[in-house]
């Protein structure tokens, strides 16, 4: 096991590393911003929830190794509770793109299903799509992974969701989106919850 030469010169820029420092500290700020606001959204609001549901939990977690990319989140709201989830998940993955994700599983999931599907105008057409993974913890976008959520997929997008346990409904976001760039994740994030509700809102 042999260092190339661009194994040690990126191994040795030490100025690599303190930009990545950097952008991780900048990434945390945003997020922390991002549950504020979230935060504020969820006070009195009305959503069809699981038991137990506490809309001022969250979590924010730090990672390096999203199939091998550095990764930071927050889930504001976050209920994980032995088969019930109800998660809004903003996800910053390095090397990929920004997602806000609504992940949902358990004793609602009959009432999602049905609420996607008779409220579908009022969520498509809104840049959200369902993932189409087998589990919720897949990240990837694109043909196989999600399928965008337009106002003639209906048919299709009812005959994937017959069949599922759980829904993910998320919305992907380029890094190089000027809404990234100029640090607009909560705005975002909130924006894109919003436009959620349709599907968990009585």
């Amino acid at each position: 096991m042999l260092f190339t030469d661009d194994d040690t010169a990126l191994l040795a820029d030490a100025q690599f590393f303190r930009k990545k420092a950097a952008i991780t500290t900048k990434i945390r700020a945003m997020l922390e911003t991002t549950h504020g606001v979230l935060r504020n959204e969820l006070t009195g609001l009305s959503l069809v929830v699981p038991p137990d549901f506490d809309p001022t939990l969250h979590q924010l977690v730090k990672g390096e190794h999203l199939e091998d990319f550095p990764y930071q989140y927050l889930d504001c709201p976050k209920h994980f509770s032995g088969a019930d989830t109800f998660t809004f998940r903003t996800l910053v993955w390095w090397g990929h793109h920004v997602t806000c994700a609504l992940l949902l599983e358990g004793s609602e999931i009959g009432r999602y299903k049905r609420q996607l599907l008779g409220r579908f105008h009022q969520l498509a057409g809104r840049d959200l799509e369902l993932s189409l993974a087998p589990s919720l913890w897949e990240w990837k976008r694109g043909e196989g992974y999600t399928l965008p959520i337009t106002h003639d997929r209906k048919a299709q997008i009812a005959a994937v969701v017959a069949e599922r346990s759980f829904l993910k409904v998320v919305r992907c976001v380029p890094l190089e989106d000027p809404q990234v760039r100029e640090g607009q994740l909560a705005r975002m994030a909130c924006e894109t919850f919003r436009s959620m509700y349709p599907l968990v809102t009585p």
